[in-house]
């Protein structure tokens, strides 16, 4: 069953018990994301809210709540774009198993974007942005936003869609200084297509019209978010998803998506920005208000059945994780031929994605002597030139030869296997005054820090134990010392204040150096120890989203040797909050009350039990 719209796919999930139908009012204002977080953080179904407040449309939210859920939405066809993948990674591979790969040329088939003459659902009607659901989910967010966005861009002088870029790049609708259903703001990051197309704009006379697409058949969000070699483009990604082609028609100067449920079209100002944000964002801050593109609104359009298919992020893991889950499914057998050498990665989703990377490498360069980190270092700076693993913070690369067990995806395992092995005299490689993800405020400015990579192979060094020497102790301000998993201790410090508390990490390493740690060779300054030792998450989020490696990595008996920086004791990451980081998200506690009260109510009022 190919979906023809997002209509279809809540129907399709409602008639399997993947979803539900709230019925009475509901406030776009925190409260609709206040019960999405419920029904995500329970597994449960995906929620069509049928009277939003302010708005005469539905809007649909956690559709991709569940791995399970994303892998049913997909049943029909991701199979068969994985091997279209399969093929391309070796091409071969079809002349070995002929069968296997029947289907092969009718997927690519319908990567085929298709123009429609008539019938075009998106031509139904128009509205207006205030009429759209204003979704705000936290309370610092500085208006209503569209957080499932499809931002369509054809270069200048371009018209074949097949040159197109779509990526998902936050809109702002209404707040701070944008006119009222005049105008939008654009926010787009480093290393995204659209910044592109906005350079040769800049460049020619051409105005810069942008299409905003908003639902239609699931695989078109998904296809905005997928990292897509540079020349290939989401329309084909998408239909090849979708069991169907891209269709779209073109518009007063635009490129409309057919089947999408609302395209927003409108024309970015040239040398002119306006402030966007706060937003409360993926990695579990806000990120903060800054200056970026406004768009003048030309029109917005909707089908006749229209549903505003949106999510609601924050600390991860959350609805959007299964983006991550996906893509990893379809390009695995793509990693050995984008990155040679490379046999697993995982951006770590609970660390929000970007600060930190895990990968497996291979280490062949000379067998004939100790083994020590080459080949997997050649390996990493070629992660870290290319795509969207170029964005990561900290990359902890291994050797396959190590253990041929050892898998990205097992966090623990992994961490516990790197630590075994490494030596911090040697593997620690940094990248100071870089470029950083947009959305990390780690570093010592907006869109600037550090890098470090972590690369060790070899025998075992030691064994990692959750045990305190005899006799430890603690200099004043630090405490409550707590073992996240062996060989990695969480110590509580004093709150960051300014640039003086850096001095505080001397006087622990100072300390520590007075005891055996060669089983403990991590420890994670913190604010809170028994939170960062309580579950593997709560280490991912803390250790690497508050960490800038140049200035909060620390080590006991440190040392710099030729521009070189190790330690010969443990490492110490000083992963408190600094006043410089954007705020962590607190969900209001007014709306929790709320939907308490309904909830427990068995939620009637909610009509979650109407059918």
């Amino acid at each position: 069953m190919a979906y023809s719209s997002m209509r279809d796919c809540v129907l399709d999930l409602e008639k399997h018990g993947h979803l539900i139908r709230i019925k009475s009012e509901v406030d776009p204002y925190l409260e609709m994301a206040e019960i999405h977080f419920r029904f995500f953080e329970a597994g449960g179904p995906a929620i069509l809210f049928e009277n939003v407040k302010g708005s005469p449309f539905q809007a649909v939210s956690n559709i991709y709540g569940t791995h399970e859920r994303t892998d049913f939405i997909f049943r029909h066809t991701l199979e068969k774009v994985r091997k279209v993948t399969e093929i391309k990674a070796d091409p071969t591979i079809a002349l070995k198993n002929p069968m296997r790969y029947l289907s092969a040329p009718f997927t690519a088939l319908s990567a085929l974007p298709s123009k429609r003459y008539f019938g075009a659902p998106i031509l139904y009607g128009e509205t207006t942005i205030d009429k759209l659901p204003q979704i705000k989910s936290w309370p610092m967010d500085g208006g209503g936003f569209v957080t499932l966005p499809q931002v369509f861009t054809l270069p200048p002088n371009e018209d074949s869609i097949m040159k197109s870029n779509i990526g998902m790049y936050r809109i702002q609708m209404t707040g701070n200084e944008y006119v009222n259903n005049k105008e939008i703001g654009l926010h787009y990051q480093l290393h995204r297509g659209i910044g592109v197309h906005h350079t040769e704009y800049n460049k020619s006379d051409e105005p810069f019209r942008v299409s905003i697409f908003v639902g239609g058949p699931p695989s078109h969000a998904f296809a905005a978010i997928m990292p897509l070699p540079e020349g290939l483009s989401e329309v084909t990604f998408a239909g090849m998803l979708a069991g169907r082609r891209f269709g779209y028609v073109r518009k007063n100067g635009h490129v409309l998506s057919a089947d999408a449920d609302f395209v927003i079209t409108g024309t970015i100002r040239k040398g002119e920005k306006k402030p966007e944000g706060p937003f409360g964002d993926h990695l579990g801050y806000y990120s903060l208000e800054h200056e970026f593109p406004v768009l003048d609104v030309d029109k917005v359009y909707h089908r006749k059945d229209a549903i505003w298919h949106f999510t609601a992020v924050g600390r991860p893991p959350q609805e959007d994780s299964s983006f991550g889950y996906l893509i990893h499914k379809i390009v695995e057998a793509l990693t050995p031929q984008e990155f040679p050498g490379i046999v697993d990665v995982n951006a770590v989703d609970a660390a929000g994605v970007h600060p930190l990377l895990l990968a497996i490498g291979s280490e062949r360069y000379m067998p004939f002597r100790e083994r020590k980190p080459e080949e997997i270092l050649t390996q990493a700076n070629h992660l870290l030139g290319k795509g969207q693993t170029t964005l990561a913070k900290f990359l902890i690369i291994a050797a396959k030869d190590d253990d041929p067990t050892l898998t990205a995806g097992d966090i623990p395992k992994f961490f516990n296997h790197v630590l075994e092995r490494v030596d911090w005299t040697r593997d620690l490689h940094f990248q100071t005054q870089t470029t950083m993800d947009t959305l990390d405020y780690s570093g010592d400015g907006w869109n600037a820090g550090s890098k470090v990579v972590i690369a060790c192979c070899g025998d075992k060094k030691r064994e990692l134990k959750s045990e305190l020497p005899a006799g430890f102790s603690l200099p004043d301000g630090f405490s409550n010392p707590k073992f996240i998993q062996d060989g990695v201790l969480a110590i509580q410090g004093n709150k960051f204040e300014d640039n003086d508390s850096y001095k505080e990490n001397k006087t622990l390493t100072d300390h520590l150096q007075q005891f055996d740690l060669q089983h403990i060779p991590m420890i994670l300054l913190v604010d809170d120890s028994d939170f960062v030792a309580e579950t593997v998450n709560n280490f991912m989020w803390v250790g690497f989203t508050r960490v800038n490696p140049s200035h909060d990595i620390h080590g006991v008996d440190a040392f710099v040797q030729h521009k070189h920086w190790g330690c010969r004791g443990p490492i110490v990451m000083d992963a408190r909050i600094k006043p410089h980081h954007a705020p962590p998200l607190v969900r209001d506690k007014a709306t929790q009350d709320k939907v308490d009260i309904l909830f427990a109510e068995g939620g009637e009022l909610y009509g979650v039990f109407d059918k």
